[in-house]
């Protein structure tokens, strides 16, 4: 059942949130929901929990160069499915009247000219701006944050993050919609540090990488609050790609398997 709201109507009134889980895998995802162990995340969900979707590429750079195009995960079933956000461009056949389409090359470049203010909280390296290939991403939005602390080597990365972003939303002009995205990094390996009793020697698994979801979860409602204070705020949780711990001798991303193409997806509207 199609569940998007008109995005014209979002578009204007609404605050934006995109929250992408960098690396988080749909099993995973779903098998925590199931077993009570990300109860914030399940408090905001929409009846269903998470939609089994496909990811628009394996590896974070081209997945959100294709996200910030118009182009979300994919439902996971026969299509077509129309879109939320759309460039336009002749002969697309997932857009329809719901659709809220741009002429812009990106999301971020639209809604800034439709009188938004846009803003990125990175975490993985594509969003560091140590080289030219780190600023792509960035360089999209009006204003962007990366420090070390938010990225996947420290163990309080999502803390550090949603600190920043909460900073984003309060010196925002209250009379200006934003669209926030905050790439969150601590799914991603390393993540062996947030198994409790882990040790490096260990290495990452299913299991850590469970663990940095339920590490994460504890920390989001402080993100959410700030989200939903200004205005309704339509907000979308996904993953940009999976991982693979082993699985048929694949580790890693940036590769074509099943663990790494199914990704968790949801959309919803945070209110006061």
């Amino acid at each position: 059942m199609d569940t998007r709201p008109d995005m014209n109507e979002v578009v204007g009134t609404h605050d934006i949130l995109l929250v992408t889980l960098d690396t988080l895998r749909h099993d995973v995802a779903e098998r925590l929901l199931a077993e009570g162990r990300t109860p914030n995340l399940a408090a905001v969900l929409p009846d269903g929990g998470w939609e089994r979707r496909h990811a628009p590429a394996s590896f974070t750079y081209a997945s959100h160069l294709a996200m910030l195009a118009g182009f979300l995960p994919t439902p996971a079933e026969p299509g077509p499915h129309p879109r939320l956000f759309a460039a336009g461009f002749p002969g697309s056949a997932t857009t329809d009247g719901r659709t809220w389409t741009f002429d812009a090359p990106d999301l971020p470049t639209a809604l800034a000219e439709a009188g938004y203010h846009t803003a990125c909280v990175g975490g993985t390296g594509f969003f560091n701006r140590l080289s030219a290939l780190g600023s792509v991403l960035p360089d999209l939005f009006a204003e962007s944050h990366w420090e070390p602390a938010f990225g996947v080597a420290d163990p309080a990365s999502f803390e550090h993050q949603v600190a920043c972003a909460v900073e984003v939303v309060n010196t925002t002009p209250a009379d200006q919609p934003l669209f926030l995205l905050v790439n969150v990094s601590a799914l991603h390996q390393p993540n062996w540090f947030h198994l409790p009793g882990a040790t490096r020697e260990d290495g990452d698994s299913p299991a850590s990488h469970a663990a940095a979801l339920e590490y994460v979860d504890r920390h989001i409602p402080a993100l959410f609050d700030a989200a939903a204070a200004r205005r309704p705020c339509f907000t979308i949780v996904c993953s940009d790609h999976g991982t693979a711990y082993g699985e048929d001798g694949y580790t890693g991303h940036r590769l074509g398997h099943e663990t790494v193409w199914t990704v968790p997806y949801a959309h919803f509207t945070l209110r006061r």
